[in-house]
C-alpha cells in the first residue's frame, strides 16, 4: 500500500476496507473528475475508469464519487469500474448554486482547507467569514492564504481585520508574483499525507499557488481583464495533486457563491466565537442573539464592544443556514408524501382491475 499511503490512505479507510465484503476489489482514490471520466491512484499508478450503473443512479448525487473520495473498483487493466465508495472521514459541502435546498459536494476526505483571498478589488472579510463558517460546519480545519501581497501598502491591516473575525485560523500572507511566503506555506502549513483544498472566487490565485507550490506549471492560469481583475481562464475541474513535500492539494474553480448549509443548534457557538464570547452573558440559554430581551450580544453591539459589521454578518449565515434546513426538510416532506400517492395509486389499481 505504500503508494496508497503516499495518497492519504490511513488507517480510517484501511478499517472499512478491510469490513467491506470486497470480492477482489481494490482500493484507490479520485483524483480526477471530468463529466463521467474518473482518474484514479491506485497501487499500481493511474488509471482511468468509470462508474457502475448502480453506483451512479442508485444514490443521491452527494453521494456518488467525488474527488478525493476512497473507492473500491474492479480492476480490468486498461479501465477500472468503481463499484462502491468508502465512508468518507468528512466532505466540504456548499448549497449548490440557485438552489434552496440541494448540497454540492466540492471535495472529501480533507485535512485542512486553504481560503485564498487576494489583497485588491478580490478582497471581502464578510465573505471570507462566509468561507471560514461553512468549512468549519463541514468538520474542516481552515487556514487563510492573503495572496497578492504585493499589491497591497499594508498587508498587516488586512492580517487584522481577518484576526477580528476571532475565528483562531492561522493567516498566511504571500505573492505568487515575487515568491514570498510560498516557502512558509510548502515548509510549515502543509504536512506530508495531508490533504488540502483550496477554496476561493476566480482571480484570487489559486491556481497559481499550485504551480508555486510544485515549482512547475501544473495548472492553467489566465491573464486579469483591465476592468474586473478576475480571471478569464483558470480551473474548470477539481483536481487532486501530491506535492514534492508528500503532501496533497486538490484545486477548485473559482466559486461566486459559496451557499451555506444547516447546521445543528450545539455548534453555532462554535461556529461564531465572537458571538459566544458574549452570549454567556444573555437572560436565556437558548437566546438566538435576534431580539430577545437580556440578550449580552444585542447589549454588546449597543455599546460599541462587538462589532455591528460582523453582528449582521452572524444574522446573515444564521438565517441562510436556518431557510436552508427548512428547504431540505420540506424536500423530504414532499418525498414522503410523494411515495405515499404512488402507493395509494397502486392499490387503488389493484382493487380496480380486480373489480
Amino acid at each position: 500500500m505504500t503508494t496508497l499511503i503516499q495518497y492519504g490512505w490511513n488507517e480510517f479507510h484501511a478499517e472499512h476496507y478491510n469490513h467491506h465484503p470486497k470480492d477482489r476489489l481494490l482500493p484507490g482514490r479520485v483524483i480526477s473528475v471530468k463529466g463521467f471520466r474518473y482518474l484514479l491512484m491506485t497501487e499500481k499508478g493511474e488509471l482511468e475508469a468509470e462508474v457502475s450503473g448502480k453506483l451512479l443512479y442508485g444514490n443521491a448525487v452527494e453521494d456518488i464519487p467525488k474527488v478525493g473520495d476512497w473507492i473500491l473498483f474492479a480492476d480490468f487493466d486498461s479501465i477500472g469500474y468503481i463499484t462502491d465508495v468508502l465512508p468518507r472521514t468528512n466532505a466540504l459541502v456548499r448549497r449548490e448554486a440557485g438552489s434552496e435546498s440541494a448540497l454540492q459536494v466540492l471535495a472529501s476526505n480533507i485535512d485542512a482547507a486553504l481560503i485564498v483571498q487576494g489583497l485588491d478589488r478580490d478582497f471581502n472579510v464578510m465573505r471570507l467569514d462566509r468561507y471560514i463558517v461553512q468549512i468549519i460546519a463541514c468538520g474542516i480545519r481552515p487556514v487563510i492564504i492573503l495572496n497578492k501581497a504585493d499589491l497591497a501598502v499594508d498587508p498587516e491591516a488586512f492580517v487584522k481585520e481577518v484576526a477580528d473575525l476571532k475565528h483562531g485560523c492561522p493567516i498566511n500572507l504571500c505573492s505568487t508574483l515575487t515568491g514570498s511566503g510560498i516557502d512558509v506555506i510548502r515548509y510549515d502549513v502543509l504536512e506530508k499525507f495531508k490533504t488540502y483544498i483550496l477554496v476561493g472566487s476566480s482571480g484570487a490565485g489559486k491556481s497559481s499557488i499550485v504551480n508555486a507550490l510544485m515549482s512547475e506549471v501544473v495548472q492553467r492560469t489566465g491573464d486579469l481583464s483591465d476592468f474586473s481583475q478576475k480571471g478569464k481562464h483558470t480551473t474548470s475541474t477539481r483536481n487532486l495533486f501530491r506535492l514534492c513535500n508528500g503532501s496533497l492539494i486538490i484545486d477548485t474553480p473559482g466559486m461566486r457563491e459559496f451557499g451555506m448549509t444547516s447546521i445543528s443548534d450545539d455548534k453555532t457557538t462554535d461556529l461564531f466565537p465572537v458571538i459566544s464570547q458574549f452570549s454567556a452573558g444573555c437572560r436565556f440559554n437558548d437566546c438566538t442573539h435576534m431580539g430577545e430581551a437580556g440578550c449580552a450580544v444585542i447589549a454588546a453591539v449597543n455599546c460599541g464592544e462587538l462589532d455591528e459589521v460582523i453582528y449582521r454578518s452572524y444574522l446573515k449565515l444564521i438565517k441562510e443556514q436556518k431557510r436552508f434546513g427548512m428547504s431540505a426538510a420540506d424536500k423530504k416532506r414532499e418525498g414522503r408524501q410523494m411515495g405515499k400517492m404512488v402507493r395509494e395509486a397502486k392499490v387503488y389499481r389493484k382493487r380496480f382491475k380486480g373489480g
